[in-house]
């Protein structure tokens, strides 16, 4: 009884692989057609600078939704480009609570009238050591 069930799982993981998805998605019957698969992409890296409250707001988006930054931007761009709104409204609560906590203020209204400061604000210097 024990081979026959292992036999089973080998033939599922099989087939699993063969059609490109999980055993998870094969076992609970969330297969999708050829054309419903994701879609190939080729990923670029990229040099972005982008304000740094804003930064710390989307990075810890990111780790909350489980997703990496470059997964978040992306599915923000593309709902962006469709006129959709890419966050429910847990999301937008979780949002208000982390520009809360990183300090940012800005809004849509901001977008195009920020100004970058020519140099960031000077730490002061550390006393010196003589030995």
């Amino acid at each position: 009884m024990f081979a026959r069930k292992r036999h089973t799982l080998w033939v599922l993981k099989v087939l699993a692989t063969y059609l490109d998805i999980g055993l998870g998605d094969l076992l609970l019957g969330s297969v999708v057609t050829t054309s419903e698969r994701m879609a190939k992409i080729e990923r670029v890296q990229t040099g972005v600078r982008i304000e740094r409250r804003l930064l710390k707001v989307l990075k810890a988006l990111a780790e909350y939704l489980d997703l990496s930054l470059g997964d978040l931007i992306e599915g923000i761009v593309l709902h962006a480009f469709e006129g959709k709104a890419a966050f429910d409204s847990r999301t937008m609560e979780v949002i208000a609570d982390l520009k809360k906590v990183y300090g940012l203020e800005l809004s849509a209204a901001d977008a195009h009238t920020l100004e970058e400061c020519v140099s960031p604000p000077a730490r002061p210097k550390r006393a010196s050591r003589d030995r």
